[in-house]
């Protein structure tokens, strides 16, 4: 069909193509880009490609602050990250949104206002939840009740088991009537914070944080940077541990990272693993919580051994010691 000559020139070009393309993503692609970008006027996407390879989001988004004081010492139970999830997602909302919540805490004997005070808002949530549960025992029908009202969510979860289905949040969503979204979005946020809350260590609790979250002086690169997770003082060799059941998303090794794993534990949240020694399970592997996963190292980008520990909620890196409980566990508050 085509002649010994351009069948070459064909070969030639797609041969450029392909080496175009693996340049494109690659950090110096991404660096020609922005700067065609800036000065073109134009918008590029290799923001988000650089900041894979820098270790930033470039969206500082830190959790909201606990308790104030010393640092955060233990995991949350999962009635206390649930009932923290629920309270905080409550606190975000438009006085419109939270309108079913509120209702629903009056009609149970809790007082609605406790819901939102910052003080007694966790309790009096755990409270609600356990008022729901048998009407509800599935964490996410449970949490959809308490955000749009019980009877909507009783016809979404009959809708959902009528069609064969499992009560998720996105299923259950669907089959809720017009003016809820605002609702089901904060139903949505509540779980994933609650799973952030629920997360364990993933070394021993003792060892020291050299370096927090935050925007700091790299000590590497000498700039001013965002520091997207906590750096773990650690001896080479440590056991890593999951911090809760997850798929294994990312095992490998760069330059910036070293050895490192990402783990996806759904609702939104990740937690990353950096400059370790050892990896020990592979992509798409199953981990269960408290597995171990890797060693600790001073791989890649690194100044001394140390375990670079990074939570994300929704791809947005938060500081992982916002979500340690520091005072006893939630009790019920109500009466006071």
């Amino acid at each position: 069909m085509f002649s010994r000559n351009a069948r070459g020139l064909l070969d030639f070009s797609l041969a450029l193509l392909c080496l175009w393309t693996a340049w494109h993503h690659t950090p110096a692609g991404a660096l020609v880009r922005r700067a065609s970008a800036w000065a073109l006027g134009g918008h590029s996407t290799a923001r988000p490609l650089l900041a894979y390879y820098d270790g930033v989001s470039g969206t500082g988004v830190s959790a909201p602050t606990l308790v104030p004081g010393t640092p955060p010492l233990r995991p949350f139970a999962d009635g206390e990250a649930l009932a923290y999830g629920t309270h905080l997602a409550l606190r975000g909302l438009s006085p419109k949104a939270r309108a079913p919540a509120l209702a629903l805490a009056e009609e149970l004997g809790i007082p609605p206002a406790s819901l939102l005070d910052e003080t007694r808002g966790p309790a009096a949530a755990r409270r609600l939840h356990e008022a729901l549960a048998e009407g509800f025992p599935q964490e996410e029908s449970r949490l959809t009740a308490l955000f749009v009202g019980r009877v909507p969510a009783r016809y979404a979860v009959e809708r959902v088991a009528a069609e064969g289905g499992t009560p998720g949040l996105e299923q259950l969503a669907r089959q809720l009537p017009p003016g809820f979204e605002d609702s089901t979005v904060a139903a949505a946020q509540a779980l994933a914070l609650s799973t952030a809350f629920g997360l364990a260590w993933p070394v021993p609790e003792s060892a020291p944080v050299s370096s927090p979250f935050g925007y700091r002086l790299h000590p590497v690169l000498g700039t001013r940077k965002l520091h997207t997770g906590v750096d773990l003082s650690v001896r080479e060799g440590t056991e890593v541990h999951a911090v809760a059941d997850g798929t294994v998303r990312r095992a490998s090794e760069d330059a910036v990272n070293g050895r490192v794993l990402i783990l996806d534990h759904g609702r939104g949240v990740t937690t990353a693993y950096c400059h370790n020694s050892e990896l020990v399970v592979r992509p798409g592997q199953r981990v269960t919580r408290g597995e171990l996963i890797a060693r600790s190292g001073n791989t890649g980008r690194s100044t001394g051994p140390h375990l670079h520990y990074q939570l994300a909620l929704s791809a947005q890196p938060v500081d992982p010691l916002r979500f340690r409980a520091r005072s006893s566990p939630v009790a019920d508050e109500s009466a006071r």
